[in-house]
């Protein structure tokens, strides 16, 4: 694989995917972002609609798209709620955008990949469970075995398939009035996840020295796992 190439980053136009997708810009990168909203982030980016709860729309975004060396799913949101009082709506265009679309993606994008490409799944520290939080976490959950199965089958073609899973991060997902029910943990470091900090392992694991690295989980939380 070349040092940089062609990388698809979804959720690009805000938060954690819009800091992927100018960390991989500034390695060198052309990117193809997309999002709901449109994006401009310069030279060697360009941006495809799409709506990553709608798989029309996603099989839509990449048709026709120049085979791709890196795929991040970075696009996500967060609907909480207790129980007695689950939105299955909510679970639903949740598992659609962090689940349904990375599978749309990677079934239409990874035939045509070179080997040696890298695919990244944006997680979430909550995959192992939080109180309030359990149609987001099961979603998240599930990533981890994309990951995992998607790792084992490509390992063939040297393409790697890791999970980057923050804890609370510093985006607008944050103030999100739809998850105002269940607020951010205070993390033991005293600060927020810096999306530049999230990005910045991503760049690491698609460039040339995450080769070797496939199938795990990064959990980058500023310690609210401890």
């Amino acid at each position: 694989m070349p040092e940089v190439g062609h990388a698809v980053v979804t959720g690009s136009s805000s938060g954690i995917g819009r800091a992927i997708a100018a960390r991989l810009l500034s390695e060198g990168w052309r990117v193809t972002g997309l999002s709901r909203r449109e994006t401009d982030l310069g030279d060697g980016f360009s941006w495809r609609h799409a709506d990553l709860a709608d798989p029309r729309s996603v099989e839509h975004s990449v048709a026709g798209l120049p085979a791709v060396d890196a795929l991040v799913h970075a696009a996500g949101l967060q609907r909480t709620g207790r129980l007695g009082a689950l939105d299955p709506d909510a679970l639903q265009e949740m598992f659609a955008v962090h689940v349904g679309a990375a599978s749309i993606l990677a079934d239409s994008l990874v035939p045509a990949m070179a080997d040696g490409g890298r695919i990244v799944l944006l997680g979430s520290r909550t995959a192992a469970g939080a109180a309030g939080k359990s149609h987001y976490s099961a979603t998240k959950a599930a990533l981890l075995g994309l990951g995992r199965s998607w790792a084992k089958e490509l390992a063939p073609r040297r393409i790697t398939v890791n999970v980057v899973s923050p804890g609370p991060t510093d985006t607008p997902m944050l103030s999100d009035p739809r998850r105002a029910g269940v607020p951010p943990v205070s993390t033991p470091l005293g600060s927020l996840v810096d999306p530049d900090d999230v990005a910045t392992l991503v760049g690491f694991l698609v460039g040339p020295h995450g080769a070797s690295i496939t199938g795990q989980d990064y959990v980058i939380c500023a310690g609210s796992s401890l």
